[in-house]
């Protein structure tokens, strides 16, 4: 894809998605499908992805590949957790904290040193990863559902990354940290329940 079909793909991602609650405590059952979507239908997921690619593009290299590239290696490692049933407490509200702490992150365009910003990125992951190995057991196949929520996660990823490629312009980047503002409501209302 080229970044002129990347920015209308991210927009229609944010804007199309429907709601759909992420953590039913169900399960999943359908391997790669159900992993796939599983990212993609949470908005508290899409708040928080979107965020990690945009707050790395915003950041500008190496953080534009390394923060997109530590939130699923940590998520793994969160889901390997939640799959052998080691309890992580606050799970849900270490989900709706990351689409919070990184919104207010571009908002306010806090700029902290590349290991500090990966630190972030992976602390918010393990709970994502956490949320998403619980649900693996009980797949159809597991590993095809680990396969799906990475490449949901990865392209929810690519999603922020496009639109953090407006960074290069005053008004982009204006456009960014208002954006910004947006995931951070989001997660403020996920913390309270409002959304």
């Amino acid at each position: 894809m080229t970044k002129r079909t990347l920015a209308p793909a991210s927009i229609f991602i944010l804007l199309f998605v429907s709601v759909a609650s992420a953590h039913t405590g169900e399960g999943a059952g359908g391997g790669f499908v159900t992993g796939f979507l599983h990212p993609i239908l949470g908005w508290d997921h899409v708040a928080a992805m979107v965020a990690v690619g945009l707050w790395g593009a915003f950041l500008g290299p190496p953080a534009i590949w390394l923060l997109p590239v530590t939130f699923p290696l940590v998520m793994a490692f969160g889901g390997a957790l939640g799959v052998v049933g080691v309890p992580v407490p606050g799970i849900e509200t270490g989900i709706a904290a990351s689409a919070l702490v990184m919104g207010l992150a571009i908002a306010t365009a806090f700029r902290p040193p590349l290991t500090v910003a990966a630190i972030i990125v992976a602390f918010f992951a393990i709970f994502h990863g956490h949320a998403h190995g619980t649900e693996m057991p009980s797949a159809t196949d597991p590993l095809a559902y680990a396969a799906g929520f990475v490449v949901g996660t990865g392209l929810l990823h690519l999603a922020g990354i496009s639109f953090g490629l407006l960074s290069r312009y005053d008004a982009g980047v204006m456009a960014i940290r208002g954006m910004g503002a947006v995931i951070a409501l989001a997660g403020l209302g996920f913390l309270t329940g409002t959304l």
